[in-house]
């Protein structure tokens, strides 16, 4: 067994958030998930990049958000009834992101993850941790701690900070 599925056999005795960007379903772990809200308008933050939305006053916590078809550079971002934020609680920080919709909870057994192939798309293979599959169903499963402590995701934290 090469790493690459011993690393995909690890991560798969969890539960994921499914949601949508576009025509793609992808997942999140389901422990990261502090709530889902409908998408509420933010507060811009000037100098931040364009994928960082601004920020939302969550009950007194100041929470960035990050429109993540914009960061996966999917199309341009219309918001709509199904609009949704996920609030995360990623690596101490709470963090916002929005997607098209939210889709279900589920639970992969370790034959339903594949490993990632080079997918040479604007999604770094390094914040995917597999492909899940259900029955016809193709799911991209998110490392979202990596992602959103990736270096160009502390650009959010210093926008906040600005």
């Amino acid at each position: 067994m090469s790493t690459d599925n011993q690393d995909v056999a690890a991560i798969t005795d969890h539960e994921y958030l499914t949601f949508t960007l576009g025509s793609e379903e992808y997942g999140v772990d389901i422990l990261k998930v502090q709530e889902i809200r409908g998408y509420d308008q933010v507060t811009r933050l000037p100098g931040a990049p364009d994928f960082v939305k601004g920020a939302i006053n969550l009950r007194g916590l100041i929470v960035p958000v990050v429109d993540m078809r914009l960061k996966f550079q999917l199309s341009n971002a219309t918001y709509d009834d199904t609009t949704v934020m996920i609030v995360l609680s990623v690596a101490g920080r709470t963090i916002g992101i929005v997607v098209d919709g939210v889709s279900d909870v589920l639970r992969l057994e370790p034959s339903q993850v594949r490993t990632v192939p080079d997918l040479g798309s604007a999604i770094d293979r390094q914040f995917l941790t597999g492909l899940g599959v259900v029955d016809e169903r193709m799911l991209i499963l998110l490392d979202i701690e990596r992602l959103m402590t990736s270096e160009e995701m502390g650009l959010v934290e210093q926008a906040i900070a600005a």
